[in-house]
């Protein structure tokens, strides 16, 4: 008897000293993998602080006595905060008509049977698989017809229309979980259709909106190429695109560049360290139920 209860302690130490071993492996990688990315926001924003020739002589030194010339020329002579404004109203807009589209879309599919579903899916499935680079001659075509080109619309319509089936595939994918049983409770109770999608659909399908609304906007904050191609106007150019400008105007001014990318990355990481949690609930909790 003493042997058996050996024999299992010693099993139990194994799987110990081997999960240990395990998680000590993933934390060294974890953390390894995070310096590289903290470590270059970090030399960004300290290099923002410092002028030109000492970003060039001293770039990986400590900023002692910061220099706040940078933030300022960034406000007072390339109108940064202008560029902020559009690419707010651009994204923003952009994740309004996406959520507004995309839930009605994601309702009819997920909750209703009709003839032509199934090509529905294949064809929004199909579609991720095209580049945007393949389509940007002809949008760029449609846009100068409808007199789009360096407005807001110019870069809002692509963009909706780019993230419109991401979005749609996800919120469908969470709608398809909710309980048939609520659906008949709602009707029991006098819903119609309209009042079962605003009142029940959409409040219970909040995180996968989240999450969607997150990664549009994101996407759209982001979205460079677009950018320079639909909006080249100084006055409705985004801060992607004027960062673009600003390493091409003023390519020896270091300073100035790394306060830029600060401006630009900064903010939009704060926001995701506050609302990332809506991320992995919406991405996951579809996927737990039924």
């Amino acid at each position: 008897m003493q042997p058996i209860i050996h024999n299992k302690l010693k099993i139990q130490l194994t799987k110990r000293s081997r999960f240990s071993l395990g998680t000590t492996f993933m934390y060294i990688v974890l953390t390894a993998w995070s310096l590289t990315t903290i470590y270059p926001l970090f030399w960004i924003v300290n290099n923002s602080f410092k002028l030109s020739r000492d970003v060039m002589n001293k770039s990986f030194s400590l900023s002692l006595e910061p220099v706040l010339a940078n933030y300022v020329t960034a406000f007072d002579r390339i109108n940064i905060g202008r560029s902020y404004m559009n690419s707010l109203i651009m994204s923003g807009s952009t994740v309004v008509l996406v959520l507004l589209l995309s839930g009605f879309a994601a309702y009819a599919l997920s909750r209703f049977r009709f003839k032509g579903r199934r090509l529905i899916y294949s064809i929004l499935y199909g579609t991720l698989l095209i580049p945007a680079f393949a389509t940007v001659v002809p949008v760029y075509e449609l846009l100068i017809k409808t007199s789009l080109v360096n407005t807001y619309g110019g870069l809002i319509f692509p963009q909706t229309a780019g993230n419109l089936t991401f979005a749609t595939l996800v919120i469908a994918g969470y709608m398809t979980t909710i309980a048939k049983e609520l659906e008949e409770a709602a009707f029991i109770d006098g819903c119609n259709r309209w009042q079962m999608l605003v009142k029940i659909f959409f409040p219970v399908s909040r995180p996968a909106f989240a999450s969607v609304s997150i990664f549009v906007f994101l996407w759209s904050y982001n979205d460079l190429f677009s950018a320079l191609i639909f909006v080249n106007k100084e006055s409705v150019r985004p801060i992607v695109a004027l960062l673009n400008e600003i390493s091409s105007q003023y390519g020896t001014d270091f300073g100035l560049m790394a306060t830029a990318v600060s401006l630009t990355v900064i903010p939009v990481l704060i926001i995701y360290l506050f609302i990332s949690k809506f991320i992995e609930k919406g991405l996951t909790e579809g996927a737990v139920k039924g």
